[in-house]
């Protein structure tokens, strides 16, 4: 009978354990997730901004009086890769798809522009890298509800709290990008 008792306490005692061990190797597995998923979205404004300098010299031969514009572009590159903190670099990142905007609104002026084959093939590359910043935001925040899920629910919470893993924030879209788009023909 004791014999049976202390195989029952050491199997309980493997099991605790385990379980600590276990929910311990999914938070960093979430954790490393979560800033897999911010990198990625680093990559792809970087990739935007490592476009612009491009953008910008082919928009400067058709357009050179327009130079707010590209003043303004400039700027909000320089802020993007500037930017230290996740806030700072939504902001930024925002504010560059904002000024790339008045850029294309500027090429319905331009019909040379409009048509320059560097032009489109820019177009078309950070229409792309926008499709891909959007879905690496959704990938973050789908990175992050995984991490808060695991954080909030029993018997995770109880082990979240032993590690002193917190509830983290989604990434929020501006207001700026609720509004819907002007169409005006």
């Amino acid at each position: 009978m004791v014999a049976f008792l202390i195989w029952a306490l050491i199997i309980v005692l493997i099991l605790v354990v385990l379980a600590f061990m276990g929910y311990y190797n999914r938070f960093i597995t979430l954790e490393n997730a979560v800033d897999n998923a911010l990198s990625q979205i680093d990559v792809q404004l970087k990739k935007r901004a490592d476009l612009v300098p491009n953008l910008i010299s082919t928009v400067k031969g058709y357009a050179k009086h327009e130079k707010d514009i590209m003043k303004d572009v400039t700027e909000s590159r320089k802020a993007l890769l500037a930017a230290k903190t996740l806030p700072a670099r939504v902001k930024a990142g925002a504010d560059l798809q904002t000024a790339l905007k008045s850029i294309f609104a500027l090429a319905e002026n331009y019909p040379q522009l409009k048509a320059n084959e560097n032009f489109l093939q820019l177009q078309q590359e950070l229409s792309a890298i926008e499709d891909k910043i959007a879905y690496s935001r959704q990938y973050y925040n789908d990175s992050i509800m995984s991490y808060n899920i695991t954080v909030e629910r029993v018997p995770g919470a109880w082990f979240a709290g032993l590690y002193g893993k917190k509830h983290k924030e989604q990434l929020q879209i501006t207001a700026e990008e609720k509004a819907v788009p002007k169409v005006s023909f």
